[in-house]
């Protein structure tokens, strides 16, 4: 078996026709691991030959809405594909707070959605899920195993919002980390020490003027070049960007966010990711 990292989306909250919400499927034989679910998350499944019904876990690395909006579709495709015996429930693996409150409450609007369904087909049982909960890690913290497969959470810096993390993936291939949304900071470099493959959002703080209306959002986001600096001194083996912001429109601007992570000094391989862009381990 052989590990395969896929990002699935590698948007932000600004609408790309090309570019899903935030997403990073991890998959490891027949463990398929969803990390977030932006908009349009079913789709890129499909394109990575996975599918909602092949999922083991889905994980929330927040509660932001960009990284959220696909779950309800996951959860409902996933029960509208099956036509055999009952599903087991979904595992939603969350950090206490509001990203757990959002998927224990997932499914309520679609009450009336569900009824008319199974009237209409005789079905008799529902979508559903598993909320496992975890507290704020304290460094590493395991959330979750599934064979050889290990999941473990670290916090990291995307405050105002509280209990945002990020995920380290163990396999016996390697170790996959992915920052979530997070400025630079020890926490990530303690998720990525050691990785052989990071996933790390990007925000090019060059191109956001101080005084701009959106300037707030340098507050809580990855810079690439300094990104750059801390993959360096990590000596990451490969390096994928996503959650580009701004989002990219032509390959010129794409080789800006690359340029600026060489500038901080990384001379790994670098990958400045397209929807279904994938790196396999082992």
């Amino acid at each position: 078996m052989t590990t395969v990292v896929t990002i699935t989306g590698t948007g932000c909250p600004i609408p790309q026709p090309d570019r899903a919400g935030p997403g990073v499927l991890v998959t490891y034989g027949d463990v398929h691991m969803q990390f977030d679910a932006g908009r349009s998350t079913v789709m890129r499944l499909m394109g990575a030959n996975s599918s909602p019904g092949q999922l083991s876990a889905v994980f929330l690395t927040h509660h932001h809405s960009d990284h959220t909006t696909g779950l309800q579709d996951v959860v409902l495709t996933r029960w509208t594909m099956n036509r055999g015996d009952q599903l087991d429930p979904l595992p939603i693996v969350a950090p206490e707070g509001p990203s757990v409150r959002f998927a224990e409450r997932l499914l309520d609007i679609w009450d009336d959605d569900l009824e008319v369904r199974q009237s209409h087909t005789g079905r008799t049982d529902s979508p559903r899920i598993d909320v496992i909960s975890f507290p704020n890690p304290d460094g590493l913290n395991e959330v979750w195993r599934h064979g050889d497969v290990v999941v473990k959470a670290g916090q990291v810096r995307h405050e105002p919002v509280q209990g945002a993390v990020g995920y380290r993936i163990e396999t016996p291939d390697g170790i996959v980390a992915i920052t979530g949304d997070t400025l630079v900071c020890d926490e990530v470099a303690e998720l990525a020490d050691g990785a052989d493959v990071v996933v790390y959002e990007a925000l090019r703080f060059s191109m956001i003027d101080d005084d701009a209306p959106n300037a707030f959002i340098k507050d809580y986001h990855a810079d690439t070049a300094a990104i750059g600096k801390q993959a360096a001194a990590l000596e990451t083996p490969t390096l994928i960007l996503t959650h580009l912001i701004p989002p990219p429109r032509n390959d010129a601007e794409e080789q800006a966010f690359a340029d600026d992570v060489r500038f901080g000094g990384y001379d790994g391989n670098l990958i400045v990711a397209r929807d279904l862009t994938t790196v396999t381990l082992g």
